[in-house]
């Protein structure tokens, strides 16, 4: 006998059909995921502890981001674009836990995600969670879900984390944080992590393999292509760094100095 589906699982969702979001939602303990996803999850954790950990290394970035965010450059609304499920650990837990006025969009383009979401984070006006395609931002950043919460007359931190490395060249990944920065008043933020390929090898092709098996295919780039992702913003030191050098502080003890190259990230201001 099959088993039920959630109650929360949308029409169009074959749940035989593995995602990226649920596996990542998988190995961070969260609920909204799949056989199959789980399945690709636990084969990465037997033969893959890398992968394991730079999948971590990408939640644990985005802990210190948002913590730096609210705390020190006192930000209060987060634009989160490509903010898949909204596994513990969450971009609004991590600012309530400083200021509880924040204001958080969540948008994805996976109804799983934005069905959790928006169960999640009902009755909360503080919150939104919608659907969109980051390919097409013009209108996620007219729909009012959007403007009706986050005023873009004052600072923003945009965060698109884990998200531009399966954003293809074909779809102007450049264009579309052109299109974001108009929009961002000076002050706001731009936060951006990404897998690169000048990582190990093994690393780099174990990504491409396991991503292919999924509905979004990775888009690995290099050092410098990726530090182009941020022009027209300043970056703010440590600059463009490996994932776990950026404010190290509170790198949790599974996440290895062999991912020095796994991924970068870095944090932006519009001037």
């Amino acid at each position: 006998m099959s088993t039920p589906l959630p109650d929360w699982l949308p029409e169009d969702i074959d749940p035989e059909t593995p995602s990226v979001a649920r596996i990542y939602d998988y190995i961070l303990g969260g609920f909204a995921n799949f056989e199959v996803d789980r399945a690709i999850a636990d084969g990465l954790a037997r033969t893959d502890p890398d992968l394991i950990a730079t999948t971590r290394a990408y939640r644990a970035f985005l802990r210190r981001v948002v913590k730096h965010l609210v705390a020190e450059a006192g930000v209060r609304q987060f634009l989160d674009l490509g903010s898949g499920i909204p596994t513990a650990g969450n971009v609004h837990e991590i600012a309530h836990a400083i200021d509880p006025r924040v204001r958080v969009a969540y948008v994805d383009i996976d109804p799983v995600a934005v069905a959790i979401g928006r169960q999640l984070l009902t009755g909360d006006s503080r919150l939104t969670a919608m659907r969109g395609d980051i390919t097409r931002i013009e209108p996620i950043l007219d729909d009012p879900a959007v403007t009706g919460l986050l005023d873009f007359t004052e600072p923003v931190a945009v965060l698109m984390l884990g998200v531009l490395h399966v954003i293809p060249d074909r779809a102007g990944p450049h264009a579309i944080i052109d299109r974001i920065r108009e929009r961002l008043s000076a002050g706001s933020y731009l936060a951006i992590s990404h897998a690169c390929n000048e990582g190990p090898p093994e690393l780099v092709a174990k990504i491409n393999t396991v991503t292919r098996s999924t509905s979004t295919a990775a888009v690995l780039r290099s050092r410098a292509e990726i530090a182009t992702l941020f022009d027209g913003f300043d970056l703010i030191e440590p600059g463009l760094v490996d994932l776990p050098r950026w404010n190290p502080d509170e790198i949790p003890d599974d996440i290895p100095a062999t991912l020095a190259l796994g991924g970068v990230a870095g944090l932006a201001t519009r001037p």
